[in-house]
Parts: structure tokens; C-alpha cells; sequence
């Protein structure tokens, strides 16, 4: 073989090669939108760099896929649903009470759905991979909750907070009776019940 050909055998390669990583990156890219929705934006938008917020992306991907996330179990998606009708009847008399009790519940349903629980940004970072739709309404809420601290949210705010503070509950109660019943059965097996 001449040294024409080998030249432009390793040309096709290379170019094959960067084409192969161009489609490879224009569909991870295009998974990471769909996935994370305004999530994705958020990101591009922190990061100041679409690699690198799909970069991120993609470690919050790999963190969550190791934590075991598991559904709660059909009593205790009622005993949480109970606990926040009582939060929400509570607003009406203390809503500044009202809105740290829905962040503590909301707290609880993760932690019982096997999210660590601790610093606030990284379980935003760990909700927003299964929960991409209502993870801004968590970081608004916070918000809300910290000016409410500092005396600055009125009560029209701390409505508000509470809205938010709900969507992502309901979110993350997911409920059993849209799980088969076999899963279900695994679940409590696993759990020991």
C-alpha cells in the first residue's frame, strides 16, 4: 500500500472518528434537554457553558443512579399526605410555621425515598435528575423560607412557598396505586415487611 492510501485511510478515520463524536454528542445533549427541561436551561445558564452544565448534567445522572430511590410504600404516602393536610390547615393560623413544617416533610418523604438529605444545593442537584419539572419550585420555596427568616416575605409569599412546597411533595409521593402490584410486593419484601 502506498502512502497516498494510508494517508487518506486515516483521514476517513479521523473524520469518521469526529463525525461519530459530533452525533454522539448532539443526541446526549438532546436526552439531557428532554430529561431535565428548564433544569437543563438553569444549568447552561449557571454554568456560563453548555459542556460544562451538560457535564454536570450528566454527574448528577451517575450520583442519583447510585443512591437506591425507591418509591414509598402505600402507608407511607398516607401517613405523609396526612402529615401535610395538616400542614396546610395550619397555614391558616401560623403560615410561617405552615411553610417550615412543608420543608421539614418534604425533607422526610426524600430522605424515606432514599435521597440524602443535608446540603440544600445538592438535593436540588440529586431531585432535579427524577424531578426535573418542580425542582425550581423547591429552590423558590427555600428562597422564600430564608426572606421569611430575615423578615422579608409577606404572607402572600409565604402562600407561595407553600404552592411550591406542594408540587414537589406530590411529586414525590409517587403514588403505589400507579405501581404494579408485583413491585409493590418486592418493595415489601426488601423492606422486610
Amino acid at each position: 500500500m502506498d502512502q497516498n492510501a494510508i494517508v487518506l485511510i486515516v483521514a476517513i478515520a479521523l473524520a469518521l472518528a469526529v463525525a461519530g463524536w459530533f452525533v454522539w454528542r448532539q443526541q446526549r445533549s438532546s436526552r439531557l434537554r428532554r430529561r431535565f427541561g428548564r433544569e437543563y436551561h438553569h444549568e447552561v445558564e449557571r454554568a456560563g457553558s453548555t459542556s460544562r452544565a451538560e457535564a454536570t448534567l450528566a454527574a448528577r445522572e451517575k450520583r442519583v443512579a447510585r443512591l437506591h430511590i425507591t418509591p414509598l410504600l402505600a402507608g407511607e404516602a398516607a401517613r405523609f399526605a396526612d402529615a401535610w393536610d395538616v400542614i396546610q390547615t395550619q397555614f391558616v393560623d401560623a403560615p410561617h410555621a405552615a411553610v417550615r413544617e412543608a420543608d421539614k416533610v418534604v425533607g422526610e418523604v426524600m430522605l424515606a425515598r432514599g435521597y440524602p438529605i443535608g446540603d440544600f444545593e445538592q438535593q436540588v442537584a440529586d431531585i432535579s435528575v427524577d424531578h426535573p419539572d418542580v425542582v425550581m419550585n423547591y429552590r423558590a420555596a427555600r428562597e422564600i423560607a430564608e426572606q421569611h427568616a430575615r423578615g422579608e416575605a409577606s404572607t402572600e409569599d409565604l402562600r407561595q412557598a407553600m404552592v411550591y412546597y406542594r408540587a414537589l411533595f406530590r411529586d414525590l409521593l409517587d403514588s403505589p396505586a400507579e405501581r404494579p402490584a408485583s413491585t409493590i410486593a418486592r418493595e415489601h419484601a426488601r423492606r422486610g415487611q
